[in-house]
């Protein structure tokens, strides 16, 4: 292992003497991608419960950094967002559709290391092992798993900055384990019952009941929750919806059950100190879905006032796994079973 990081270090120095940038210090990045138009694989369904698949993407980059994507928030104009890769860098870039309003592709892709309290940066998985991201008003916080944590940048400035704060996240460090920490990070609104509060969500954190470990980090509920746990599902990231309700994306990876992922909601009435907080499932996939690791959700509201959900995979960078984008409308107005 001590020879590994001393050829890791003398390739960097070398790097840096010859004027060329190591792999992982980021730059613009060239994304190819692939559209896909079913959900489940060789099926014209389109409609599976409240949600309607509306399309997808398969990316692939000459650029070795590209990949590992964990989390996903998309700014006001619906186009723009900022990704945190688990390798411990920011992608930043913008979203293509085509003439039907379907996703395209991925323009202006950037990739900037992140950079820790102290202001360095760090290569591969470890002490920048991010998971989670989430927008609140003038910053962008990021949850960590490994060194455990919740640190905030400014934003604008994000992928220039050195992390400027830290959160205390309520929960016993402990408790989460080295690569089961908190995966999801995000931010109600302010109109909600949690008025704006910053609400975090363990992967595989457990309390004595087998629930996952939760917490609401600031606002009048200021406190620790939990999340049913139900099979060998995990959770991997949250967003709100307009009317506070929590969306949770949780996937599954074993060798009994294979892959799989799920869309559960949390009723915001729910989400409050000491309770144990379950939902309605939304959406299930397996294998003969067009689904990987699924990590990152965002959600957000259309100009036509629809609620749109985007969901990434992380590739692990492995090629036997792939970085999809994928979107579905949500309808409340829908009523059949999510596994329709």
């Amino acid at each position: 292992m001590i020879g590994k990081r001393l050829r890791r270090v003398a390739s960097i120095l070398l790097c840096i003497a010859a004027g060329v940038s190591p792999s992982w210090a980021g730059g613009d990045v060239p994304v190819i991608s692939r559209q896909i138009s079913d959900f489940r694989i060789g099926s014209s369904q389109m409609q599976f419960g409240s949600l309607e698949f509306l399309g997808g993407l398969e990316m692939v980059s000459s650029k070795a950094l590209f990949g590992s994507l964990s989390s996903i928030r998309f700014r006001q104009d619906q186009k723009h967002f900022v990704v945190v890769l688990d390798t411990g860098q920011w992608l930043t870039g913008s979203i293509e559709r085509d003439v039907k309003g379907r996703l395209s592709g991925l323009s202006d892709v950037e990739i900037t290391p992140m950079k820790n309290s102290a202001g360095r940066s760090f290569e591969g998985k470890g002490y920048m092992d991010a998971e989670g991201l989430a927008f609140d008003g003038d910053r962008i916080l990021v949850s960590f798993e490994q060194e455990h944590r919740v640190d905030v940048y400014p934003d604008p400035g994000f992928a220039q900055s050195r992390a400027i704060g830290t959160l205390p996240i309520l929960i016993p460090r402990k408790m989460l384990s080295d690569n089961r920490g908190i995966e999801t990070i995000t931010v109600a609104p302010a109109s909600s019952p949690l008025k704006g509060g910053v609400v975090i969500v363990s992967e595989r954190g457990l309390d004595r009941d087998g629930n996952r470990l939760a917490a609401i980090l600031s606002g009048p509920l200021k406190g620790q929750f939990a999340v049913a746990r139900d099979g060998s599902f995990d959770v991997t990231d949250g967003a709100f919806l307009p009317n506070g309700d929590l969306l949770l994306l949780e996937r599954r990876f074993n060798m009994a059950e294979g892959i799989g992922m799920r869309l559960r909601r949390i009723k915001s009435a729910d989400i409050r100190p000491g309770a144990v907080v379950d939902g309605e499932l939304l959406l299930e996939g397996d294998f003969n879905s067009q689904i990987d690791n699924m990590e990152g959700l965002d959600a957000f509201q259309a100009a036509d006032g629809t609620t749109h959900l985007i969901l990434i995979s992380d590739d692990n960078h492995s090629i036997l796994q792939r970085n999809l984008m994928l979107e579905f409308r949500l309808s409340d107005n829908v009523k059949q079973a999510a596994s329709d």
